[in-house]
């Protein structure tokens, strides 16, 4: 339109003159043609507006024409701010890439009107402070998606404006993934108490790749947190929040510097490297590991009766005193197998009489722990009613349904003169078979039962191998999975390149229902030596007095195999030919698993380190590494290929136009500008 108007103008400037002669009629002969040609003029000139005939495209950013108050303007009072353009122009996703620092309790009103964006702050001017509006990459021009590129807009109260700079990186402290659009902030307070009590001082947020840039601060000593701010409060008031903190304080300084700035020719070929001098801000490496604390209060969640035979409880955190029930409506002596989970934070109740899997609904009192309003674990009983979930007269119709089948079954088999039974047999019971057909020397066969056994029958397994074609008895061992009641381990001397026949006779398990396993026979085959590859890692950058285990993970960032490391060396035996990384963590407690944080508890996540190289593991090949854990920033640390969190795609000017000159034959100077 702006351009059109233009044409407007020319023209009127042409025409005005030409008054005095009347009609056009009357005009010289090339001014005839001029009026002729005016209308295809216009029509052309809106035409190339959207560049449907090939014309210039609007490749020009937006452009700031003024502020109000004026950019950095000091002694500002008024709460509105005015940012105008010389385009129209949007804002994208204001309310997640706009931040305003120090940070509003009430959500500032940012909208862009016309050619302009108006921002009004709703929470009172604090004195003697700098306010930034850091739009990041959000103002855009409203045609053609121009960026304005990263723009910051600031004002003081005070007689100063505050001009430092701080910034750094925000990893999750379990697997070194940036942390996109967490709060950081900064406490002029040092005490540990600030971040409870009192708001972040000025704040940022992160960008893809989990970095940060606090903006306007001002000389003095801090410390530095981030928050994944639920409630909107600007300070750490929820347990479930992820947060990260470090006692670390640093002083904001800046120093002149110089970068190089590399000019392109074209896609493959450099014309220039530019030195140019720059402020260079400090720190600019801060390293924040955010974790999320371990809900610790206890409450039951849920009560569920799935199955006829399986009442559980839920709770939100685990407790070794286990609940009591007392039935209100049947007998619990002796009514109940216990099957904690693993962290005790779930408990089933498996009924063992088939009266009481056959009752729709049991009704009890559960006695048990929970948290209460001081933090402490008291008694609490409750009155539950469980139902089942498929009521008994469903089930015993579906039964029916079933023995009428098997009956018609049964007498067509007769009619045919087939093999046939006059009696239903009882249904089996159906383990679960974890058994590859081929599998690693380390490994071992797991088998999970779907209900708690009565009786499990070591003797009733057998295991066979085969050697010069003759098949030989070998040892094996059936134990109990550890904090899994139901599953259990078949282990033996399993050797390299040896086939194995594992054979379980019938009724080798008896569930508490009488249910019987089937008789059941498999083969599997253990692996040569030359099919795998091993690796050696030998550690270094951490003191030995750090425990560390180490895991090998493959393209998804999951652990293949983990070992912990002795003499500072983590040897992994039997690994399968493929591409791995490399993961570390110092195991603090020794219990083999990673540890979250506690603020409450001033207790920091474990250190989690990453090798920043793939390792190539072939067959028949002994590999060996040397990983410096403390040699890259942390930041620096986990390999691209295995980071899912990828950096935010930056927004360029598509210079359209110098294409668009170069197919038609044009120099660069012909493009028009704005």
């Amino acid at each position: 339109m702006e351009r059109i108007k233009e044409i407007f103008r020319t023209l009127a400037h042409l025409v005005r003159p030409l008054a005095a002669w009347g009609k056009p009629q009357s005009l010289p002969c090339g001014w005839q043609v001029a009026f002729l040609l005016l209308p295809l003029l216009l029509l052309g000139a809106c035409a190339r507006m959207g560049n449907p005939d090939g014309g210039w495209y609007d490749d020009t950013p937006p452009r700031i024409v003024s502020t109000s108050p004026a950019d950095k303007a000091t002694g500002v009072t008024g709460r509105r701010v005015s940012i105008n353009f010389d385009e129209y122009i949007q804002i994208e996703d204001a309310s997640n890439k706009v931040v305003v620092s120090p940070p509003q309790l009430e959500t500032p009103e940012i909208k862009a009107s016309g050619k302009r964006i108006l921002v009004e702050l709703k929470d009172s001017l604090k004195p003697n402070t700098t306010y930034t509006i850091d739009f990041s990459d959000a103002i855009t021009d409203n045609n053609e998606g121009n960026p304005l590129g990263n723009y910051t807009y600031s004002f003081s109260t005070g007689p100063e404006i505050d001009t430092l700079e701080v910034s750094g990186y925000v990893l999750d402290a379990s697997n070194l993934e940036p942390v996109k659009g967490i709060l950081v902030g900064l406490y002029a307070d040092l005490s540990d108490t600030a971040f409870t009590t009192q708001p972040l001082l000025r704040v940022a947020r992160t960008d893809g790749r989990g970095r940060f840039i606090v903006k306007g601060v001002a000389p003095g000593t801090y410390r530095a947190y981030a928050l994944q701010d639920a409630d909107g409060n600007y300070r750490y008031s929820q347990k479930g929040e992820m947060v990260a903190y470090s006692h670390e304080q640093f002083v904001p300084r800046c120093r002149p510097d110089i970068r190089q700035d590399t000019i392109w020719r074209d896609s493959l070929r450099i014309d220039s490297i530019m030195r140019v001098p720059y402020t260079h801000f400090l720190p600019d490496d801060i390293v924040l590991r955010a974790f999320t604390a371990t809900l610790t209060d206890r409450y039951l969640v849920k009560t569920e009766r799935a199955t006829p035979e399986r009442i559980g409880l839920f709770f939100s955190y685990g407790s070794t005193e286990l609940p009591k029930l007392r039935g209100l409506n049947f007998d619990e002596r002796d009514a109940f197998i216990t099957e904690p989970s693993e962290r005790l934070d779930t408990v089933y109740y498996w009924l063992r009489d088939t009266a009481l899997v056959n009752q729709d609904t049991l009704r009890m009192e559960a006695t048990y722990l929970m948290t209460d309003s001081t933090g402490q674990l008291v008694s609490r009983t409750d009155t539950l009613e469980c139902l089942a979930r498929t009521p008994y007269a469903k089930r015993l119709k579906d039964k029916e349904k079933e023995i009428e089948q098997w009956t018609k079954k049964m007498e067509r088999a007769k009619k045919k003169g087939e093999p046939y039974d006059s009696v239903m047999p009882q249904p089996a019971l159906e383990p679960k078979y974890n058994i590859p057909t081929s599998m690693a020397p380390d490994n071992n066969v797991v088998i999970e039962l779907p209900t708690p056994l009565a009786r499990l029958d070591t003797a009733a397994f057998h295991l066979y191998a085969k050697h010069d074609s003759l098949w030989y008895r070998s040892r094996l061992l059936v134990d109990t999975v550890a904090g899994r009641q139901r599953q259990f381990c078949v282990r033996a001397e399993w050797r390299p390149g040896v086939e194995y026949s594992l054979e379980i006779d019938s009724a080798a398990f008896v569930d508490i229902y009488g249910l019987a396993s089937r008789a059941f026979k498999q083969g599997l085959r253990v692996k040569a030596d030359d099919a795998f590859s091993s690796l050696t890692v030998q550690l270094g950058g951490v003191p030995d007095s750090v425990p560390l285990v180490v895991q090998l993970l493959n393209g998804s960032d999951a652990v293949v195999k983990q070992v912990v490391a002795s003499g500072g060396t983590a040897d992994f035996f039997y690994v399968s030919p493929g591409t791995y990384y490399l993961r570390a963590f110092a195991d603090a407690n020794r219990n083999g698993l990673w540890d979250t944080g506690d603020y409450d508890a001033d207790r920091q996540p474990e250190t989690v380190y990453y090798y920043n190289r793939r390792v190539e593991c072939k067959a028949r090949w002994d590999v060996t590494t040397s990983w410096n854990l403390t040699a890259l920033p942390a930041y620096s640390q986990k390999p691209a290929d295995i980071t899912k969190q990828k950096p935010d795609q930056e927004k360029k000017l598509r210079n359209r136009n110098a294409d668009r000159a170069s197919q038609l034959g044009l120099p660069a100077s012909s493009i028009p500008k704005k």
